[in-house]
């Protein structure tokens, strides 16, 4: 054999033994890009935070897509941005909705049918004349007799209207805010976005109303966590944590012990009666709602703290087609923090 030959030889099993290398580190690489790997995106939106978990083989775009999510919503049901929809609405007579207030005044309307008008979204002059709006006041303090009474002319989900897409109002001044439900649906809206991307398991967090699909990184269901008093805490100043364990539903959480203001030795939370036009005072410190989605937990977080633990309790036991469970933390008699919740909220707990 000559020397010609035996380069050759050489070089060619070279050549060959580096495609092959090549053919495997493809083929690893290619593996490797199949295997789902746990994806984060947090920012701030609809005035609060978001955070959202997955697990994907491709993220390309999902960024660009929830930050299109929010801003298209924002333009919907915003009361912070001149212009959207929710502000038409609110200046005039009439509106004609877009996908998402539709959905959202559609699931109002049904809960405020069901829970008796305990959930009102008509209730936006109420929390202006009581400082909880868009617009805050200086000193935040108990509103006039008179003024309650002539707002309370302006509240009721029987002034509004749908017809087809239009959304109408039968009393001139009827305003609505969809803060307290509005949350809860944009977690759906960014879940099905997830979703239709063949995304399976995820964890959508928008400013503490939860959707949950599938598994973590772990292979284990996603854990969160539910603020509650510590043991002997008698002013929630200090909570921990309540973990809950949530697979293919939804959590939301309504409480009073973030936006209030004190007058004359009582405390005033923003939650508003719609019925008294008074904001709540009460013992209840939060309820939980775990749901099939976010727009029915938050929607009905709210009125359940307006009923209170008893009534709470059994309206949901009136309803078990409404598949809801839920979670009380309230002050007892005797002052120190209590919980109660429905049977079938027990699993979820750790």
């Amino acid at each position: 054999m000559t020397d010609r030959i035996r380069a050759f030889i050489k070089v060619t099993t070279r050549k060959k033994r580096l495609l092959l290398l090549a053919a495997l580190a493809g083929i690893c690489s290619h593996a490797s890009a199949q295997t789902p790997y746990l994806a984060t995106w947090e920012g701030k939106a609809q005035g609060t935070y978001y955070i959202v978990k997955c697990l994907a083989t491709d993220t390309l775009g999902l960024q660009q897509g929830i930050d299109s999510i929010f801003q298209v919503i924002d333009q919907s049901l915003s009361l912070y941005k001149p212009g959207t929809l929710i502000n038409q609405f609110n200046a005039g007579r009439k509106v004609k909705m877009d996908a998402h207030l539709k959905a959202v005044v559609t699931k109002a309307l049904f809960t405020s049918r069901i829970t008796g008008g305990a959930f009102d979204i008509t209730v936006k002059p109420l929390m202006d004349v009581w400082g909880f709006g868009v617009i805050k006041p200086a000193v935040q303090q108990v509103p006039p007799a008179d003024s309650i009474r002539k707002v309370l002319e302006k509240v009721g989900y029987k002034y509004l209207r749908m017809k087809g897409n239009w959304l109408i109002k039968k009393k001139p001044g009827v305003e609505i805010d969809c803060n307290g439900i509005a949350q809860g649906y944009t977690s759906d809206v960014i879940a099905n976005f997830l979703a239709q991307r063949g995304i399976s398991n995820y964890l959508v967090d928008v400013g503490g109303e939860l959707c949950a699909k599938g598994h973590n990184q772990h292979n284990k269901v996603w854990s969160v966590g539910i603020e509650r008093p510590a043991p002997g805490d008698t002013t929630f100043y200090a909570p921990e944590q309540a973990i809950v364990h949530l697979s293919d539903q939804a959590i939301t959480t309504s409480g009073n012990y973030r936006r209030f203001f004190d007058q004359g030795g009582k405390r005033f939370a923003h939650t508003m009666d719609p019925a008294t036009g008074q904001a709540l005072q009460s013992n209840i410190i939060s309820v939980t709602v775990i749901a099939k989605d976010g727009i029915t937990a938050d929607a009905f977080d709210n009125p359940l703290i307006l009923m209170g633990v008893e009534k709470g309790m059994a309206f949901l036991q009136q309803h078990p087609e409404l598949q809801l469970e839920a979670y009380f933390i309230y002050k007892s008699a005797d002052g120190s923090i209590d919980e109660k919740y429905t049977p079938g909220f027990a699993p979820f707990l750790q």
